[in-house]
């Protein structure tokens, strides 16, 4: 069964990974700006989901442009290549169903791995954690672990879950307020659903996902100041590592449940 699992979280993984591309060109615009609708050479995008690879309309391929006839298209990419977005998600939804197994809370995490990947990649790209996306993220975890915990052989708790969110949301608020140029307010925002899923496994599980994204977040401002390509008041995305941190505490809690 354990084989099972893990076979086919890659796989879902690596389809939804297959998908991200498009998806993470649209999103990744600086905030106030509409999502993408075009590629860069000017093509309307059909869709959210799909590799970031568009054909010219027809109409728009005029004779003897690449040696083409009229009504032919010429494909091009834009964005993220699919084939490591694909490995990465394959991977990622890898590992969580080996840790956490058949159990019921199996489906929500794997299930919904890849948005978080999809999170991540936006805010590298533009320092932006879009709220149609971490809030509806933060409902589905809470929803999906809700429901795992009425199926028999749960590992986990939904009432630590639902307080471990709002935890650790405050965390990040008090951290916000405390220094808004350091911590935004849409990391606040993906705390809570990343703290639904730590604390699905307990207050233990909680506190090490919790610190591990900010002590990620921290080596990685050191490296910054080191290699001599940052400052002390140079921001840069957290998402990443506050994911980061999220992934190795509940690969610990799945582990030890």
């Amino acid at each position: 069964m354990g084989v099972a699992v893990i076979v086919l979280a890659a796989g879902y993984g690596a389809t939804a990974g297959w998908l991200l591309p498009r998806a993470v060109y649209r999103f990744s615009v600086e905030p106030g700006e509409p999502w993408r609708e075009r590629c860069p050479q000017g093509h309307r995008l059909r869709g959210w989901l799909g590799p970031a690879r568009c054909r010219v309309p027809a109409e728009a391929v005029v004779q003897g442009s690449g040696g083409r006839p009229p009504g032919s298209a010429a494909p091009h990419a834009y964005g993220r290549r699919s084939v490591p977005l694909a490995a990465l998600a394959g991977a990622l939804c890898a590992v969580l169903g080996a840790a956490v197994g058949a159990r019921p809370e199996a489906v929500a995490y794997v299930g919904l791995a890849p948005v978080v990947v999809l999170l991540a990649l936006v805010d590298r790209a533009v320092h932006r954690l879009p709220d149609v996306l971490t809030l509806p993220l933060a409902a589905a975890v809470a929803a999906g672990l809700g429901a795992a915990a009425l199926l028999p052989g749960a590992g986990g708790d939904w009432r630590l879950a639902l307080s471990g969110g709002g935890a650790l949301g405050a965390a990040y608020l008090l951290l916000h307020l405390i220094n808004p140029a350091g911590m935004g307010f849409g990391d606040v925002k993906l705390a809570l659903p990343l703290g639904v899923a730590l604390g699905w496994y307990g207050w233990g599980v909680w506190a090490a996902g919790a610190f591990l994204g900010l002590l990620y977040g921290a080596l990685h401002g050191l490296g910054l100041l080191l290699r001599g390509s940052g400052t002390r008041d140079q921001g840069f995305a957290f998402g990443p590592f506050m994911a980061a941190g999220a992934l190795t505490g509940v690969l610990l809690g799945g582990f030890g449940a």
